[in-house]
């Protein structure tokens, strides 16, 4: 059949669009290949099945067909217009070399291929053995050779893609199918060009139940190219060479050569397959290497994680910049509040080496007027008692307090002093009453107390106050060591829950009046004590008001302690 003009074509594809048939057999010019390529590929209604072409309602919707046109073509005449046969081919065919033949070409489907149906198979068969059968041409006076006729040629191609194992052999080494793959220098100068044909030639052997993805153009998002390169990475192809056998089984003449014969035919395919597998791997590999949205995607990736890792750095710049300005500030602070607690401590020890000797100074005036008055004394009795008031006093009364005594005393003279002594005795008298009357309702024997270590009791400040109460309260006190017991446990510190008794306080005065000074744990432990009390002044001293200040110099202690000695000894 002659073969139909550019605007038949078009005019044919068309209609078989509208009308759902196969348009698989039409291969009409660039209409034909849009055609194919859209049926192919479409992704918006579902995956094309090679037996069920997408409708005339999914055309329209797609935009390949304009709802407005109704035309129909009937099956069988795009079936003719498509149908071909060379004579001059036919003749040139040897019956003995069928094997390497091409069949389409042979039943007239040519134009068609491999998107020929069964039923143009058969169709076109039939027409052929009207036509071209011996019995046929003899009766119009041709001359045949009944050992070497082309018809045998004609009934082997049907043989070969009537059946669907023997016709799926055939597509799998179509002559007409190109394997090649493009050059470097063809991709490089049209890499879209190059490859887009190739990749739609190869989606004939797609065996997933997916279409095979578009390769697209430059403005394909980035998923759907990642999506492109994943399955062609992973394509799975239904070629098989068995087509290419070069030994037919069935010619064994027993088993164990049939089986042998298999063996070598199915390594020699399996070669070929990844053979094959590999040519698919290098297109993709090709593509993907040259894909220039691949090595945009990849620098904007490499852009993307160099600006995090920037950001990441930045972040642990500012942050590390933030410590060390925090940890600065900090130090400083700290610098400052160390030069300022320095300043301060160093402005308590002037005010306390100011208060000490002011402090000495008064003593010795009120010691000095006492001795130069003969101590207000009438008698040598009275003048026992009142050198011993001014020792009282003196220990009493603090800086402010002695100083405006010692104002007083040089107006008043005797009456002052007498009136000040007899106030302090009031005074001591009043304690040590309190102090028999708590001893008195206290728990006897320290009964229900926790057992503690008591020598934690006798802090440095304790062991002080312990001197100053034995000269407060001399020998012949009532119940002398109840009543200092209770002045410690009023004024002692660190004390908590825990208080003097005077047990304790006569085990300590033995303690002190030891001889042998070195063999008790004392001086160890005012020596710890002292120490841990210098501690405790430089973190947590305060200014302290002159009124409250009644520390004495060094050797004053010792002279009250020596003074203590004899009082202690005639205790005992």
């Amino acid at each position: 059949m002659a073969v139909a003009s550019g605007e038949r074509r078009g005019r044919v594809l068309t209609v078989a669009l509208r009308t759902n048939y196969d348009v698989r057999r039409s291969k009409a010019g660039e209409q034909w290949a849009e055609g194919f390529e859209y049926l192919q590929y479409l992704h918006e209604t579902k995956p094309i099945d090679p037996k069920c072409p997408p409708t005339k309602t999914e055309l329209i919707a797609a935009g390949k067909l304009p709802p407005d046109q109704e035309e129909v073509i009937d099956p069988e005449a795009l079936f003719e217009e498509l149908f071909e046969v060379d004579i001059d081919y036919l003749k040139s065919l040897d019956p003995k070399d069928w094997k390497n033949q091409d069949h389409y070409a042979v039943l007239g489907l040519k134009r068609m291929r491999f998107v020929a149906t069964d039923e143009d198979i058969k169709r076109a068969y039939r027409k052929i053995v009207l036509k071209h059968h011996p019995d046929k041409r003899k009766a119009l006076g041709e001359e045949v050779k009944q050992d070497d006729d082309y018809f045998h040629c004609i009934t082997m191609a049907y043989e070969t893609l009537g059946s669907l194992k023997n016709r799926r052999a055939f597509d799998s080494i179509d002559p007409e199918f190109d394997d090649a793959l493009p050059s470097q220098s063809e991709i490089d100068k049209d890499f879209y060009g190059a490859l887009r044909d190739v990749f739609r030639r190869n989606a004939r052997w797609n065996e997933s139940k997916r279409a095979a993805p578009l390769l697209g153009d430059d403005n394909t998002p980035r998923e759907q190219v990642e999506d492109f390169y994943d399955f062609w990475y992973n394509f799975q192809s239904w070629r098989e060479f068995s087509y290419l056998d070069e030994e037919d089984k069935d010619k064994g003449q027993d088993r164990e050569e049939r089986r042998w014969i298999e063996k070598q035919n199915k390594a020699i395919r399996l070669k070929r397959k990844k053979e094959e597998s590999a040519r698919i791997r290098a297109l993709v590999d090709l593509a993907y290497n040259s894909d220039p949205r691949v090595v945009r995607f990849k620098r904007e990736e490499k852009e993307r994680k160099l600006a995090a890792k920037r950001a990441k750095q930045n972040a642990y710049q500012a942050q590390k910049a933030e410590e060390e300005r925090v940890a600065k500030e900090a130090a400083a602070a700290k610098q400052r509040a160390e030069e300022a607690e320095q300043k301060r401590i160093e402005q308590i020890q002037v005010e306390r080496e100011r208060t000490k000797r002011l402090l000495k100074k008064e003593r010795k005036q009120l010691r000095d007027t006492a001795k130069s008055k003969e101590y207000f004394a009438t008698d040598d009795k009275e003048r026992l008692k009142h050198l011993e008031g001014v020792e009282k006093l003196i220990e009493s009364f603090k800086l402010l307090e002695l100083q405006d005594f010692n104002k007083e005393l040089a107006t008043g003279g005797r009456d002052v002093f007498v009136k000040a002594l007899d106030e302090l005795e009031t005074k001591l008298d009043a304690e040590r009453r309190a102090a028999v009357v708590q001893q008195s309702n206290a728990i006897p024997n320290n009964a229900g107390l926790k057992v503690v270590n008591r020598k934690a009791l006798w802090s440095h400040e304790n062991v002080q106050l312990l001197i100053k109460a034995v000269n407060l309260f001399p020998a012949g006190t009532i119940s002398r060591w109840d009543v200092i017991a209770n002045y410690l446990n009023q004024h002692g510190t660190e004390l908590g829950e825990l208080r003097f008794y005077a047990k304790d306080i006569l085990n300590k005065a033995k303690e002190l009046q030891s001889g042998d000074f070195s063999k008790s744990d004392l001086k160890t432990v005012v020596n710890q004590q002292a120490y841990e009390s210098f501690e405790r002044s430089k973190k947590d001293l305060k200014i302290i008001d002159n009124s409250e200040i009644s520390t004495k110099e060094a050797e004053e202690q010792e002279a009250q302690e020596s003074r203590m000695l004899p009082a202690l000894q005639r205790q005992r």
